[in-house]
């Protein structure tokens, strides 16, 4: 039977996330639902994807019963109270990223989940990459002997976009594009919490980051290096250094195609979109909703590529590294 999916959001990302969709098997995946805070919205999304149901509040969306999942894909301002509405309702959800605004926000809905005894997953797709499953595979084959440094830059000129500038829109670096390259680091130490974190940065006029340099150290004396920027191109890609050996994962390191192993180029082709997207590669949203499907086919509670330990271990370093920039969000207070 396919996977049921409903759709939280009506924005560019659910967009791209229901054209990834598209390009799995029918027999497999089916977009059943859109809600949003309009219903004009709803109905505009629905009828670009082929969607049979629409609404104009979430509450709608909780009432469907033919629905196995909901993708939450609205601003992340918004997904902890969006997110235990779906939970405490006894809802498997996969929810964008960032997963919320904090660690005590992100605590809020793992708990809501295990209580609920539902699915849930912080949609870091990255993690769920062909690239990223063969360098956990060169990795763990020692292909590159003991990895001593990572180094992950991504940095994308973002200043004319309010989402990412605007601290009460929960803008900044970090929290738009520096997560990509901290679980980057996280992935490649396998989920271990570093014994140390430094940071420094340049925020903007807003009190949001403009710039966010996070420095890890971990047992064995190895090291992370991640660096993120809003207001200038950084080179998009992550390296591995190892006694033996350098894995490069391509720019665009958050979604990639091409991994680079001690010089020699492998390619890892996307399948092409039947709309145009808003974000770069997004067909490969494709493979986190394969993984969202295998974990509920095992009756899994959440994914071992991007677990909840995962996502706590995440959040809590950009906790940190925010304090020690001073980058400071409402929910910080509550």
């Amino acid at each position: 039977m396919a996977t049921r999916w409903g759709i939280c959001g009506a924005g560019n990302i659910s967009h791209d996330f229901c054209v990834a969709l598209k390009t799995l098997p029918p027999q497999d995946h089916q977009i059943v639902a859109v809600a949003a805070r309009s219903l004009e919205s709803a109905k505009k999304f629905a009828k670009t994807h082929g969607i049979p149901d629409a609404y104009g509040s979430y509450q709608e969306l909780i009432k469907n019963g033919n629905i196995d999942v909901v993708y939450i894909g609205i601003v992340h301002t918004h997904h902890l109270q969006v997110g235990l509405l779906f939970l405490n309702a006894g809802k498997n959800v996969l929810c964008e990223k960032p997963f919320a605004m904090n660690l005590r926000e992100v605590k809020q809905l793992v708990s809501a989940a295990r209580e609920n005894n539902v699915f849930l997953m912080e949609a870091v797709w990255s993690r769920c990459f062909p690239v990223y499953a063969e360098v956990g595979r060169l990795l763990s084959e020692n292909t590159i002997g003991d990895v001593r440094m990572v180094q992950v830059y991504f940095g994308l000129p973002l200043l004319d976009r309010t989402r990412s500038t605007q601290r009460d829109q929960g803008g900044g670096a970090l929290m738009d594009i520096g997560i990509y390259c901290l679980q980057f680091a996280l992935m490649v130490f396998k989920g271990e919490k570093p014994l140390s974190i430094h940071a420094t940065g340049v925020l903007l006029p807003s009190g949001a980051d403009e710039s966010m340099v996070v420095v890890l150290k971990f047992s064995g004396n190895r090291m992370a290096l991640c660096a993120c920027n809003i207001s200038c191109l950084l080179p998009n890609t992550g390296t591995i250094c190892g006694t033996k050996g350098t894995i490069r994962v391509a720019n665009p390191m958050h979604c990639p195609t091409t991994l680079e192993v001690n010089g020699k180029k492998t390619e890892f082709p996307l399948p092409e979109p039947a709309l145009p997207l808003n974000f770069e590669n997004s067909t490969g949203l494709r493979y986190e909703a394969e993984e969202v499907r295998r974990c509920l086919q095992k009756g899994l509670k959440e994914s071992v590529k991007m677990s909840l330990t995962d996502s706590e271990l995440l959040i809590g370093i950009m906790d940190e590294a925010r304090r020690q920039v001073g980058v400071v969000y409402e929910q910080d207070s509550q």
